[in-house]
């Protein structure tokens, strides 16, 4: 198999441009996606960029192993970081990194800000620049995705990346969602999307990664794949999701609540995996070439008023880090 990726698309969204460079020796000396990325960062990024400015660019970077074998399927972002104005590095699952092996693209740089709000469209041998004005103000990112999908009919692997209103406003703690239930967060991509009038970013790929000896690949894949999956640390990934870490937590006092002015949340029991998952999971949802479906998704039913058989019916992705940060540290211990 062909296991170096070196192409990097370069887009510059001033002037509605791009292009397509080989860089072999940045990638084949580097197994990982970061690797890459702080190197693209450095080598695009001035030392005193403005955050917000079109000066920072957006790194979006794979490695090696991305589509090849299990759990190999977070795509990194790279930026400077408008919260922290130093660097922003921010990892997503869900389709990204695939689709970006399938489009054959090692990294994407992003430069430059629009005049007008945009979303561009990807494939393996184009960009195209797409007037989002109409999706400028959305906030809810399957609104967004549902809008463009309706014209992007690209068959095969694809992926949307956007955000909502506090990217639009430069919220500097904003994140991208994609594919609805996974996010680039953490250190503000969404606030440098919105400083680039960049309203989503469509990647699409039919690509395919060629083996040249498909029998030891197979032995090997199936190997990495058994021990994932009968991974007793795995497996609690599966059942109960990263909430599992929840009551381990709590006996360690590591999850301090009301503002850290305190250890320990009353009834903070209420707010655990297996809490939420008795009582409220519907459905797992796996990242694309990822056997352990960590994703839990709740259903939370809200009654409507003066009927009390009607509700509404509302999905919700839940994870430890928005347990912490919802329920313990504002002191919520109703889950």
């Amino acid at each position: 198999m062909e296991p170096v990726l070196s192409r990097v698309l370069i887009i510059d969204l001033s002037t509605k441009t791009y292009r397509i460079k080989d860089r072999n020796p940045l990638f084949s000396e580097r197994l990982g996606g970061a690797g890459v990325a702080i190197r693209l960062l450095n080598e695009f990024c001035p030392p005193a960029a403005d955050p917000l400015g079109p000066e920072n660019p957006i790194i979006l970077a794979i490695g090696t192993l991305t589509a090849l074998f299990p759990l190999a399927s977070k795509c990194v972002a790279m930026f400077k970081s408008p919260l922290t104005g130093n660097l922003g590095e921010s990892h997503a699952g869900g389709r990204t990194a695939v689709t970006m092996r399938m489009a054959e693209y090692g990294a994407i740089v992003i430069t430059g800000r629009s005049e007008k709000p945009v979303y561009l469209s990807i494939t393996s041998t184009e960009v195209s620049f797409h007037d989002a004005r109409t999706l400028w103000g959305m906030a809810r990112g399957d609104t967004v995705a549902r809008v463009i999908r309706s014209f992007e009919g690209i068959p095969g692997n694809r992926t949307i990346l956007r955000i909502g209103r506090a990217g639009e406003r430069m919220v500097r703690y904003a994140a991208v969602t994609t594919e609805t239930y996974r996010h680039f967060g953490r250190m503000g991509l969404g606030a440098v999307f919105g400083s680039k009038h960049l309203k989503a970013v469509v990647i699409s790929g039919e690509g395919s990664i060629p083996v040249t000896d498909g029998k030891q690949y197979r032995a090997l894949y199936d190997r990495l794949f058994d021990q994932v999956t009968k991974s007793p640390l795995m497996k609690k990934y599966h059942d109960i999701g990263t909430p599992n870490n929840i009551l381990p937590l709590m006996a360690l006092g590591s999850l301090p609540t009301k503002n850290l002015t305190a250890s320990k949340l009353e009834n903070g029991e209420n707010l655990s995996g297996e809490e939420f998952a008795s009582r409220f999971l519907s459905r797992r949802v796996a990242c694309s070439h990822c056997p352990v479906s960590c994703i839990h998704i709740a259903q939370i039913r809200t009654p409507y008023p003066h009927d009390p058989y009607f509700f509404k019916t509302t999905p919700v992705c839940y994870d430890y880090e928005l347990i912490y940060a919802l329920g313990f540290m504002v002191g919520v211990s109703d889950p």
